[in-house]
């Protein structure tokens, strides 16, 4: 029953999902804390391995919780429904591409789902920062905050601006990786 109950959430959110995996998470979050699959707390370890591990966030995101709930089957199961619904519009786009672009209503589509990512994407960010640093879990709790978790991120965010003040280009998201893991043993051992 779980393996079916995972394969159908994350076909769901495979379908309905725009935008690539960080527009994923929200729609992840939302499910996975309706079925008490895990807490709030979890979801945010999970999104941080998933984001530190290779491949597509979604898809490690699926296989972590598939794998919490159902072992090895039940990751197959989560995995399998993630991408497929992906998989089956790129063979779609892929056969069609080059006709469908001529249309002016599918490029007004596209540009009109944009901004809804843009949106997806920087609310989950809002509330992964709201959740790690002041420990906000809903609108009405009470603001906590995590003096270490502010010294980190206040970190990060000088050590991203000096290096792109004199190098004139972007760290280097495994370098961040590397460095925050350093300073969270540091802070929190």
């Amino acid at each position: 029953m779980i393996y079916l109950k995972l394969l159908l959430t994350f076909l769901k959110i495979g379908a309905v999902s725009f935008g690539g995996g960080y527009g994923m998470i929200s729609l992840i979050r939302e499910e996975v804390l309706a079925y008490g699959w895990l807490t709030e707390e979890q979801l945010l370890h999970f999104i941080a391995v998933s984001e530190s591990t290779p491949g597509p966030i979604a898809v490690n995101m699926a296989t972590f919780i598939g794998s919490a709930q159902g072992g090895f089957f039940g990751a197959l199961a989560a995995t399998f429904g993630v991408v497929l619904p992906s998989f089956i519009v790129i063979i779609l786009i892929a056969s069609l591409l080059a006709k469908v672009m001529r249309y002016a209503a599918v490029q007004a589509a596209l540009n009109g789902i944009r901004p809804v990512i843009t949106g997806l994407v920087l609310g989950t960010a809002l509330i992964l920062l709201l959740s790690t640093i002041a420990d906000v879990k809903t609108i009405c709790s009470p603001v906590s905050f995590d003096w270490k978790a502010i010294t980190i991120f206040s970190i990060l965010t000088g050590s991203m601006a000096v290096y792109y003040k004199f190098r004139r280009k972007t760290v280097s998201p495994i370098l961040l990786l590397l460095l925050s893991g350093s300073i969270g043993i540091i802070f929190y051992l």
